[in-house]
C-alpha cells in the first residue's frame, strides 16, 4: 500500500504560487475519464479555493499521482492571463466549483463560482467561468452566460454536472436566485452552450444545494435540489428530484427533509447530500444531511433509488440502533456527509460529520460516523466512530476543534479502498481497509482543506 506522508502534504502550499511546468501528457480524444484531470495523465487532482492579493478569491490546484496528491501545483485568480473579470475584493472566486470534461477533449475542465461578483445588475449578481484542462492543467476561462441577471443572486452558490440528457456530454447546473439553471453540453470556449432549462418550483422554494446522480438506473444523470420552503404557515426543507431525459428534465418528488428549521447544510461547499449505491441494486439512493433537525440534533434521511426514482425511505440519526453516542441538541449530525466504498465489497457507505458533538467535556470537539453499505442498505450495524479520542487518530481531543466539519470518502493510495479525509483544526486522513476504516498510518497535515477533494 503507498501512502501520503505529513511531508507531502505540508508541502502543497510551500512550492510558488504561479503556474508549475508539467510534463506534457497527450490526452485521448475520448471524453476524460476523471472530471477532476486537469492535465489527462489518468491521476484524479484537487483544487480547492484559496486566496488572492485583493481578496477576490483563487483556486489552487495540487496534481495527482499514484499516490494522491502530489507536490506540484497551480494557482489561479481573476487576475490571471486569460481568466475573465477582475480580482476584486468579495468577490468568492473559487468559493464553489465542480469538475467535468465539458468540452470532451479529454482533459478534466473546473467550473468555479465567483458569488459574490457584481455585475451590471449589481453588487452580487455571481459569475461562473470555466477554467479549460490541458497537458499543462487548467489555463485560460470562459464566463457562463448568465440567464438571470440581478443583484444578489449570487449566481453559482452551487454547482452540479452530469449527463442529464445521456448524450455522453456533461452538463452544468446551477443554482442563480431562487431557481436552478441546467446549461446542457458541450460547453465551448466560445462561450456557446446546449440548450438551457430553467428549473423552479411552484411552490416558494428557495434552492441551496444540487446533488447529482443515476437514481432510476437509466444512462441519463438525475438532479435533486435541496431548498427552503418558506410559507405563512412552514419554514422547512425539501429535496425536489428532477429525473433527467432525452428531450427535457422531469419534475418529480417532492421529498420532504424537515420542517420548522431549515435544511443547516452548506449549500457553498456542497457536502449537504450526495447519490450513491448504498445497497448495490443498480439503483443510486439519494442521502441528505440536516444538521439543524431537532434544536440541531440533527439526522440524515435517505432515500433508495428505484426504476421510478427515489422510493424507501429511512433516516439515520445517533438514536439509531447500533450507533454510538446519544442525540443531543447543537450535536449538527448530518452537517457534510460523504459516500464511498471503505472497505471495497462494492457497496457506497456514508460518512456523517458531527462536528459540534461535545466529547468528555469538550465543546464542539467533533466526531465522525461511518454507515457500511449492505443489501438491505444503510443502518447503523457495524458503523464506526472516530473522534480525536479514538485510539490512533492523532492530535489532541480539544473544545472547538470540530473534527467533521467537511468529511471526504476518497481512495487516495489506490488501494481500491476509500480513505476517510476529515476537516479540524488541521486535516486528517484514515485508510480504508478490507475491514474498513482503519486508523493504521492515520495522518494529519495542515496545509490543504479537504474541500479540493470534490464529490
Amino acid at each position: 500500500m503507498r501512502t501520503l506522508t505529513t511531508a507531502t502534504f505540508t508541502t502543497l502550499l510551500v512550492v510558488g504560487l504561479t503556474p508549475l511546468a508539467l510534463p506534457a501528457t497527450a490526452a485521448s480524444a475520448a471524453p476524460a475519464k476523471h472530471g477532476d484531470d486537469f492535465n489527462g495523465d489518468g491521476y484524479r487532482d484537487y483544487a480547492y479555493e484559496s486566496f488572492s492579493a485583493r481578496g477576490g478569491g483563487g483556486v489552487t490546484v495540487v496534481f495527482g499521482t499514484a499516490a494522491g496528491p502530489g507536490s506540484t501545483q497551480q494557482r489561479l485568480t481573476q487576475a490571471s492571463p486569460g481568466v475573465p473579470g477582475a480580482d476584486e475584493a468579495d468577490d468568492m472566486f473559487g468559493r464553489v466549483r465542480a469538475a467535468a470534461d465539458f468540452d470532451g477533449d479529454g482533459y478534466g475542465d473546473l467550473a468555479v463560482a465567483a458569488t459574490g461578483e457584481k455585475g451590471s445588475r449589481g453588487a452580487g449578481q455571481g459569475a461562473v467561468t470555466i477554467l479549460w484542462g490541458s497537458s499543462s492543467g487548467l489555463s485560460k476561462g470562459t464566463t457562463l452566460p448568465n440567464k438571470n441577471p440581478d443583484s444578489y443572486h449570487a449566481m453559482g452558490s452551487d454547482l452540479a454536472t452530469g449527463d442529464f440528457n445521456g448524450d455522453g456530454k456533461q452538463d452544468l447546473a446551477v443554482i442563480n436566485g431562487s431557481m436552478t439553471y441546467v446549461y446542457r453540453g458541450p460547453l465551448k470556449r466560445s462561450g456557446t452552450t446546449g440548450a438551457v432549462t430553467k428549473l423552479d418550483k411552484s411552490t416558494p422554494f428557495y434552492a441551496s444545494a444540487l446533488i447529482s446522480g443515476k437514481v432510476n438506473g437509466d444512462k441519463k444523470t438525475d438532479l435533486a435540489i435541496i431548498g427552503d420552503v418558506v410559507t405563512p404557515e412552514n419554514l422547512g426543507s425539501d429535496a425536489w428530484f428532477i429525473k433527467g431525459g432525452t428531450n427535457s428534465l422531469t419534475p418529480g418528488k417532492t421529498l420532504h427533509l424537515e420542517s420548522k428549521s431549515g435544511n443547516g447544510g452548506s449549500a457553498e461547499r456542497g457536502g449537504d447530500g450526495v447519490i450513491a449505491d448504498f445497497d448495490k441494486d443498480g439503483y443510486g439512493d439519494i442521502a441528505v444531511g440536516t444538521s439543524l433537525y431537532s434544536k440541531h440534533k440533527g439526522r440524515v434521511s435517505v432515500w433508495y433509488g428505484s426504476s421510478g426514482g427515489p422510493s424507501r425511505s429511512s433516516r439515520l440519526t445517533q438514536s439509531t440502533s447500533g450507533v454510538a453516542g446519544s442525540p443531543e441538541n447543537n450535536d449538527s449530525f448530518g452537517a457534510s456527509v460523504s459516500a464511498g466504498d471503505v472497505n471495497g465489497d462494492g457497496y457506497a457507505d456514508l460518512a456523517v460529520g458531527v462536528p459540534t458533538e461535545a466529547i468528555d467535556g469538550k465543546n464542539n470537539a467533533g466526531g465522525v460516523h461511518v454507515f457500511k453499505g449492505r443489501a438491505s442498505g444503510l443502518s447503523g450495524t457495524g458503523s464506526q466512530w472516530f473522534a480525536r479520542n479514538t485510539r490512533g487518530v492523532p492530535g489532541p481531543l480539544q473544545a472547538d476543534d470540530q473534527f467533521g466539519g467537511l468529511v471526504r470518502l476518497r481512495d487516495t493510495d489506490g488501494d481500491g479502498t476509500a480513505d476517510l479525509h476529515v476537516s479540524a483544526a488541521g486535516s486528517l486522513r484514515l485508510l480504508g481497509s478490507p475491514s474498513g476504516i482503519t486508523t493504521t498510518g492515520a495522518t494529519e497535515y495542515h496545509a490543504a482543506p479537504i474541500d479540493g477533494f470534490l464529490q
